[in-house]
Order: C-alpha cells, then structure tokens, then sequence
C-alpha cells in the first residue's frame, strides 16, 4: 500500500538538546493554526508521547527498530497520517545514536526506514563558525544523512541571521529559524526516569502556548509544512492479526492507568481491542476493587514508589488482586507493576510498604540506574506470552531492584555478551523488570488475549 504522509523528524546531537520542549511547541504552533497532527516518538520511551497526547489530544506512538520491523514501523506512521495533515516525529538521544556504539534504531535509522526529513536542532549558545562545522560533520557522516533543515536553539534574533546565512553557505543546508532563550516558566521538570508526566506539570497547557507563540514568530512554518509535504508516500504490507478472542466472547482486560501506573504502549493497547479484549481502567490509588467481570489484568509500569503511602492503604484492592492472581487470573505486570506485586516496596523516602504480597520479597532503591536498555528475552518454559524457547524484545530502565527479580527468562543485551535471568512466569503470568513491546509480537499478545477469554 502506499500512503501520502506529509512528515517531519526533530533530531539533535545530543540528549539534552531540547527535542521534547521544541518538538511540542512546534505541535502546539500548528495545532493552533487548526491542523490535524500525528505525533511519534523514535525509541521505547513512555514520557515524550504523554507530552505530545497534551498537545494533539491523541495517543502518540513509540516507532522503534529494535522492537518492531521496518514494515510495521512505516505502517504506524501511515496508519495514523490517514487522518493526519502532518506527522512529527521526535527522535531519541544523538541523531545517529542506536544500540550500543552503533546506529541501529537510532533515530537516523527511522528517518531512513520512513524517508522522513529531518530536522537537526543545533545549539547557537556560545559558538560561531563551529556551528556549520558540527552541521557538516552530521551531513556527512551517513550518505545520505536525511537531514534537510536545520533550527538554531538559544540563539538570538540577532545573530540568527549571520548564523543562518553561514549554515546555508557552507554547508548546503537550508536553516528554517530558531529558539530564543526561553522563560524559566516554560521548562519541562524532570526526575530520575527522565521529564515528569504531563499530568503533572503545573499549568502545562500555558507552557505549551507560550511556547507555540514564540516558535510562530521565530520558525518558518510555511518552510517546514513545505518540506513536510516534500516526503515521498510511505510504502508498506498491511500486517495480519493472528487469532485472538472469538467472537462473543470478548474478555475485560483491567488495566491499572494513573499517576503511579502510566506507562503503556498506546499501540499495544489499541492491538488487545482489535483481538476482540475489552479494556476496563481503573486506578490502585482511587479505586478499591476491579472493574466489574474482569478476566485479565495489566500492571504497566510507573512511579509505584512515589504512591506508597496510597497503595498501601487500600487494602481490598490489594487483597482482591492477591485472590485474582492466585486463583489463575491472567496477569502482565511489567516494572512498577512487578513493584506492585511484592511482599514490601521501598518509597523514596527509604521507607518499606506493604504491597499485593504475590511476589515474595521486597522491591527496594539502589543508588544508580540499574541493566539499563534494550534486551531480548528468552523463556525457559512454556508460560502465559510464549513457548519455551521463544524470544521477546524488551528493555530496562529502573532505579529499583528486587530480591526476588525471577529466572523463567534469559535476558540478553543486544551486542554485548552480558546477559542475566529475570521475570516471573506461569501459565497465567508474566511479571517481572523488563518493559515488553508486545503489539510488535502480536502472537504474543493474542496469546494473553485468549487466556483471559478462557477464564472469562
């Protein structure tokens, strides 16, 4: 099939370089000329898409070379760009910057994969001439780079000029504005796992417009959707579900969504629904049992430690979800969910709570960031999302550790030798620190799907 999809890509040298923040004003700035927008995120990251939703009033969507192949990546771009007037997607670390030292599933493979223009945003703070020399050096380093503009951040309007006219002579690149300094009142807050939720940001839809504003004055916004437009249609085979639920007999999936469980892969959600699951919210903090006629559950990951206190206290949640899980009810937690499941879970404050007690041990801090990345895991045993032998894609990213962290998966670090056992799984569930992409392993996922229709 082939889809005209008018595209951008915002990339930068570097983390830190400011993609998030320009990337949702630049949302905002067309939304507020009354676009219809589609926005993605390169890489596994939950928190930039819950920024971009604030914006565009839709779920965001993770494309990721490591999770999913090039196929499945050019059809959740054409997919969504059926309703959309421009697609931006927000890459991930350094442009070239994949897995391990090397740049596969960087965000210049996605650029590649969906022929997606690029826009390479660059600091003007404390430079000169060496500014064209690191956008000559990004130009050069892969043929042919995708990089077809450039956005000057922290610079003046001043120097902006003589900075743009220096860009496009040297390096052949066309500048298409730039980002002042921008007001203390417009950064986005971050913690350990990166910027805080959307959810919580004070006043956040007041940022974004502020932001938005000074982005239509500094930005040639006519430029940018002109390029956007220039992006050849995207190419792709429509995919085939396997078998999930039958019909009639659609299974209620509770799924844990608030400001402790938040992290979830929209498009894994949206692929339970078209397996025939039913998905019923609810909320650990506020809610004291499941949702009526639930027959699965799904613990996302999130910020359990930081709600331990609230958890704690709701005791006949905590006992119905015990009861449920012990009595075989179908069960994906995933890192703050696993959290969820032990004996204890330590707070940020060094503090130990009692939890749902399904997991024996206790979940507790360590000083640094722990198995950090992307993995593949493999199962020792037949269990509720493959058979014995099958292989997941996966990745970690946690400050908690567990005693009791599981061994029914070998996980192991793509290009590297380091490897180590974790998760938790039976025939009835999957539990453990590993992050699992599942709609880009939909046997997997129809796999759970079925079970909790079984039990429904």
């Amino acid at each position: 099939m082939k889809t005209k999809a008018p595209r951008l890509l915002v990339c930068a040298p570097a983390s830190g370089g400011g993609k998030t923040t320009f990337t949702c004003g630049l949302l905002q700035a067309f939304a507020n000329r009354g676009m219809k927008l589609q926005a993605c995120k390169c890489g596994p990251d939950y928190i930039d898409p819950m920024f971009h939703r604030e914006v565009i009033g839709a779920d965001s969507r993770n494309l990721d070379l490591f999770f999913m192949g090039e196929n499945q990546v050019r059809q959740l771009v054409a997919e969504g760009a059926a309703w959309a007037d421009l697609t931006i997607i927000e890459g991930v670390m350094g442009y070239y910057d994949g897995i391990a030292v090397s740049d596969e599933a960087s965000a210049w493979d996605v650029a590649r994969t969906t022929q997606t223009p690029a826009l390479l945003v660059v600091d003007g703070r404390g430079r000169a001439r060496s500014i064209a020399a690191e956008v000559l050096g990004f130009l050069r380093f892969r043929e042919p780079s995708g990089i077809a503009g450039v956005i000057i951040n922290r610079c003046s309007p001043m120097l902006y000029s003589r900075l743009k006219e220096l860009i496009e002579k040297e390096c052949g690149v066309r500048a298409y504005g730039y980002v002042p300094v921008l007001d203390a009142d417009c950064s986005l807050e971050s913690r350990h796992l990166g910027l805080v939720t959307a959810s919580e940001v004070a006043d956040l839809q007041v940022k974004l417009n502020k932001i938005a504003a000074v982005l239509e004055e500094s930005l040639d916004l006519g430029g940018l959707m002109e390029l956007a437009q220039s992006a050849p249609a995207l190419e792709y085979e429509p995919a085939t579900l396997p078998e999930g639920a039958s019909a009639g007999r659609a299974p209620v999936i509770a799924v844990a969504h608030d400001d402790a469980f938040c992290f979830y892969y929209s498009d894994t959600l949206r692929m339970m629904e078209q397996l025939g699951a039913h998905l019923a919210y609810f909320s650990p903090l506020a809610d004291d049992h499941l949702p009526e006629g639930a027959s699965g559950l799904y613990l996302g990951g999130g910020y359990p430690e930081l709600h331990c206190e609230e958890l704690s206290a709701n005791t006949p949640l905590l006992a119905q979800i015990r009861e449920a899980i012990e009595a075989g009810m179908p069960t994906i937690a995933e890192c703050g969910g696993f959290m969820f499941l032990h004996e204890q879970l330590e707070d940020d404050q060094g503090r130990f709570w009692p939890m749902v007690g399904v997991i024996p041990g206790r979940s507790f801090r360590t000083p640094k960031l722990g198995r950090f990345g992307y993995i593949g895991i493999t199962a020792k045993e037949d269990n509720l999302l493959c058979a014995a032998g099958d292989a997941l894609p996966a990745h970690e990213f946690h400050y908690w550790d567990s005693d009791s962290a599981g061994d029914a998966f070998h996980a192991q670090k793509p290009q590297s030798a380091r490897g180590w056992d974790c998760a938790h799984a039976t025939p009835a569930l999957y539990a453990g620190y590993p992050h699992l992409c599942l709609h880009a392993r939909p046997q997997a996922l129809a796999r759970f799907v079925r079970a909790c229709a079984a039990r429904a």
